[in-house]
């Protein structure tokens, strides 16, 4: 059943990261009573102990689970058992504890590397288990589509009221801008922009720009997941995007063409291109908790452009390493 949120206590893990503030700010306006956003420092979630404390001591009406180790693809291939562990972790602890205190409504963010590698476009949820996920992000994402069969199971025999939503590759301002760890939309702003600074004629990309990705703007992903907070009460996975796809090598163009970059982009065909296609049926949010995305990609994008080229030097610094790939993931 919909709960009312106003005046709600709801605990959002991973609410200081780039959608949990949004998310935050999108659960302020529709007035709850009180937020608690527990920080990494304080409260290590992979930690069975610390996480019981922390639900205990909270003792919230709602949690919202965000919290994860992600990056793109380098930084998967990288991190494979760190990523699957991490992930795993959270989700047993966050889920769990939750149950014993009694929640009104959880949410659990999953992620669209769950899906099978060769999915079928537009993905439709039910196309979930249909094959393995792609090789670079796979421990990622069974790790996060695990999550969802502890919270089938977890209403099946407690009545568990747990929600699981599927977002689309996320962007927008505030966005995780190191490319060594970075998605994809803000590794091409950051590198064409330091290819302006520097007035370089040339920026290699990793592998042939022929994949495909679907891109939903962070702020339409947080109205999304209130809504369906407020509004979503059913044990099947349901897709969070826009429906529309892009190949990164437009993308890439778009992205270049925005920043001011006028030089030669180089594919790099020796690295990975990661899944060869993302793009989601969205029909599902729209018929259970009336979600469209309001945002279009253009116009996203021109926002985070913006944002990244209006960063003062020594904050963009403090925002990553200048490394040397970019990642589709």
């Amino acid at each position: 059943m919909p709960i009312a949120l106003h005046g709600k206590r709801v605990l959002v893990t991973g609410g200081a990261g780039f959608l949990g503030q949004f998310v935050c700010r999108e659960f302020e306006r529709r007035g709850v009573g009180e937020l608690v956003v527990p920080r990494s420092r304080d409260c290590d979630l992979t930690d069975a102990a610390a996480t019981d404390a922390l639900m205990r001591a909270v003792s919230p009406d709602v949690v919202v689970h965000l919290a994860a180790e992600v990056g793109g693809i380098g930084a998967n291939r990288a991190n494979p058992g760190r990523y699957f562990y991490a992930n795993m972790a959270m989700a047993l602890n966050v889920i769990e504890t939750a149950r014993l205190v009694g929640v009104e409504k959880f949410v659990q963010l999953g992620s669209i590397c769950a899906y099978p590698k060769h999915t079928p476009v537009p993905f439709c949820e039910s196309a979930l288990w249909s094959g393995y996920p792609e090789e670079t992000n796979a421990p990622y994402g069974i790790a996060k589509k695990a999550a969802l069969v502890m919270l089938q199971g977890y209403r099946a025999q407690y009545d568990f009221p747990g929600i699981y939503l599927l977002p689309v590759n996320l962007y927008g301002p505030g966005d995780n801008f190191d490319l060594e760890s970075s998605h994809v939309i803000p590794a091409l702003i950051r590198k064409f922009a330091t290819a302006v600074a520097a007035k370089r004629d040339s920026v290699r990309l990793w592998g042939t720009g022929s994949a495909s990705r679907e891109f939903l703007y962070v702020e339409d992903c947080a109205r999304a997941i209130v809504a369906a907070t407020a509004g979503y009460d059913s044990s099947e996975p349901v897709n969070i995007g826009t429906g529309r796809e892009i190949r990164i090598k437009r993308l890439a163009e778009l992205i270049a063409a925005m920043v001011g970059f006028r030089g030669r982009i180089d594919w790099d065909a020796g690295m990975p291109d990661g899944q060869p296609r993302r793009c989601l049926d969205t029909s599902a949010a729209g018929a259970a908790f009336g979600f469209a995305a309001e945002v279009d990609l253009e116009d996203g994008l021109e926002r985070t452009v913006r944002w990244w080229l209006d960063q003062p030097a020594d904050v963009a610094a403090d925002r990553g390493s200048l490394a040397s790939q970019s990642s589709a993931k």
